[in-house]
C-alpha cells in the first residue's frame, strides 16, 4: 500500500468515540494514527492497519 504521513485513512471499524477517519503521524513497522474525532493516538501494527483499512483520502500539504 502507498500510505505516507499526513494522509488520511477510512477504517472499516470505527473507534469507539464514533469516528472512522484516522490520520497517520508515522510510518514504519508500526502505524502511529490519530483518530479524527476524539484526538485519541493509537500505535497499531502495519498488518493490523493495512487490513482494516477502506479508503485512503491522501493529504497533500
Amino acid at each position: 500500500m502507498n500510505i505516507s504521513v499526513g494522509d488520511i485513512i477510512l477504517m472499516k471499524k470505527p473507534h469507539p468515540c464514533g469516528s472512522n477517519e484516522f490520520t497517520v503521524t508515522r510510518i514504519g513497522a508500526d502505524f502511529k494514527i490519530v483518530c479524527g474525532g476524539c484526538g485519541r493516538e493509537m500505535l497499531l501494527p502495519r498488518s493490523k492497519v493495512e487490513k482494516n483499512i477502506k479508503q485512503i483520502k491522501v493529504h497533500y500539504d
